[in-house]
């Protein structure tokens, strides 16, 4: 096992920053601060970033086969093409379906494509109690939403996909473990659910992960300050450090990790300790390790 420490690569202050994405067609990224309801894109070569404000919290986002993106607000899903909005602080935004409409208690939360050209995502339950409420659902073009029959959630997360798109991997962040099953992206359904891996920190959350060339699942661990990468059994593999308590969300672009993290519920002494919360950072890797990005068919 190794370990290392990332560093700032965009100073943006999200007040919670996640879903982060790398565009490997436009060199860009892309995520979301929920709370703040805004989408960001940061350009790392030019340094360049661009937000956009949006009607509703933004939970989760997706690269769209034909260049649009995806983008889960709170109670739906909406398509939009960012790229030729470069210059305005609003999007226009395409409805593609209404989300738990009868459910003023929930939230569109991570979401991940899979890799059939389809979207898989969590609800979270928006109860003072958190009471798992949250289910999982996919979208595609041809059959528009179906619930997947997995158990209910308070805060699903993890969401991710191995290479074959037939594992797929999540979790309910309140309880400090990873799961996984396997996933039929024709039919919706899935099966034999089981434990991946139980967290070793404690007060570790699971929350934001990927899968990378090798089968290895990256995960950042809320609380934690720290992104694990797993591999295919579920060993420790690398630790990476962030100097932020509250990580949320990874990607990969070519040999470099970033990671999004998080402002919301640090007081004034963390928020001394960890002036840098909210940021975007990044560690370099000694070789590749990012796949193919995986992209959503929309109609």
């Amino acid at each position: 096992m190794t370990t290392a420490l990332a560093t700032l690569a965009v100073d943006s202050r999200c007040t919670l920053g996640e879903g982060i994405l790398w565009c490997d067609r436009r060199r860009v990224l892309y995520w979301t601060d929920i709370l703040a309801a805004e989408l960001w894109r940061h350009d790392p070569d030019s340094g360049h970033t661009h937000t956009w404000s949006l009607p509703a919290p933004l939970g989760c986002l997706a690269l769209a086969e034909d260049g649009r993106l995806l983008l889960g607000l709170a109670k739906g899903l909406y398509a939009s093409d960012v790229e030729a909005q470069l210059t305005s602080r609003e999007l226009a935004l395409e409805r593609l379906a209404d989300v738990d409409a009868d459910d003023p208690m929930s939230r569109v939360n991570d979401g991940r494509a899979d890799r059939h050209g389809g979207f898989v995502f969590g609800t979270k339950s928006e109860h003072a109690d958190l009471r798992p409420t949250g289910r999982f659902h996919q979208y595609t073009a041809a059959h528009g939403l179906r619930e997947l029959a997995l158990p209910r959630a308070a805060i699903p997360n993890s969401i991710c996909f191995d290479a074959t798109g037939t594992r797929l991997y999540f979790c309910d962040s309140v309880t400090p473990r990873i799961l996984h099953c396997r996933y039929d992206a024709a039919t919706a359904t899935v099966s034999d659910v089981g434990v991946f891996v139980d967290l070793d920190v404690p007060g570790a959350e699971p929350d934001g992960s990927i899968v990378d060339a090798e089968d290895a699942v990256w995960n950042a661990q809320w609380g934690a300050g720290r992104v694990v990468r797993y591999l295919a059994d579920g060993r420790i593999d690398r630790i990476v450090t962030v100097p932020a308590p509250q990580p949320s969300c990874c990607v990969l672009r070519d040999d470099t990790l970033y990671v999004t993290s998080a402002r919301v519920g640090l007081d004034a002494v963390a928020l001394a300790a960890a002036p840098l919360s909210g940021g975007v950072f990044a560690h370099c890797l000694p070789r590749a390790l990012a796949r193919a990005t995986d992209r959503v068919r929309l109609p």
